[in-house]
């Protein structure tokens, strides 16, 4: 897989499901990646949404609208936001929930109509997971599980520890094995990191046991009533 050199890692909060309801992004939590690299740029910002939170999600996530009467709302960070994602690979897990509200959110706003796929090209890492793990649970928390990413602080769901935490679980999903034993000294083609492919060198040599004389006429023993068992149809024995 070819990655564009610089990624957004991208999650939101929100007041419920759906936005045709009416309902609004409560956080936006971004990380950036740089050639598969995490930088020290983020962006995190809570949102006012001037309207009650839904129970069930407030469960989710635990941000009251107390909590959020005097932050921001979204006219006043989207220029900011835009800037930020511009350009970028957005790496988003269920991208079709998160890119609809970020869409509806801009299409609240004065001017231009704009929208997220307009600015960035968007991977939805929920429907590469199902392509990889057809069959199988591909939340974020069982990837984590899966990959051995630690999500231990993930008791509320948060939309910049839910970003990390992504970043984390793409790298691994698309960085192929990290590590083939543990004894693993050595990284192929001088890469780094969570995508090192590492190298094995056995702590000893290893011990070649070879057939005896005897062994050899067994084996071609069985062989010979494979070959008679199959009617002379035994794939390995025929001629080349």
């Amino acid at each position: 897989m070819h990655a564009a050199p610089r990624q957004i890692v991208l999650d939101t909060e929100t007041t419920g499901l759906e936005p045709i309801q009416g309902h609004r992004i409560i956080e936006i939590g971004c990380v950036e990646l740089i050639n598969r690299r995490a930088t020290p740029r983020s962006f995190h910002q809570y949102l006012c949404p001037d309207r009650e939170i839904d129970d069930g999600a407030l469960r989710v996530h635990g941000i009251t609208r107390e909590f959020l009467a005097g932050q921001p709302r979204f006219a006043d960070v989207v220029e900011e936001l835009l800037s930020f994602i511009g350009g970028a690979q957005l790496i988003i897990h269920n991208a079709p929930f998160d890119v609809g509200f970020l869409d509806a959110e801009l299409a609240r706003l004065n001017g231009p109509r704009r929208c997220v796929g307009e600015l960035c090209d968007v991977l939805d890492t929920l429907l590469l997971a199902r392509q990889m793990h057809p069959g199988q649970r591909n939340s974020l928390d069982a990837l984590c599980k899966r990959y051995t990413v630690d999500n231990s602080r993930r008791e509320l769901h948060g939309a910049l520890l839910d970003a990390r935490i992504l970043a984390d679980v793409y790298l691994a999903m698309t960085g192929g094995q990290a590590t083939l034993t543990l004894d693993a000294v050595s990284t192929v083609g001088g890469a780094s990191g969570a995508g090192a492919i590492r190298a094995i060198r056995p702590a000893t040599p290893l011990l070649v046991i070879k057939a005896n004389e005897q062994e050899i006429q067994a084996h071609e023993r069985a062989l010979a009533a494979v070959m008679k068992a199959s009617g002379g149809r035994c794939v390995w024995n025929l001629p080349a």
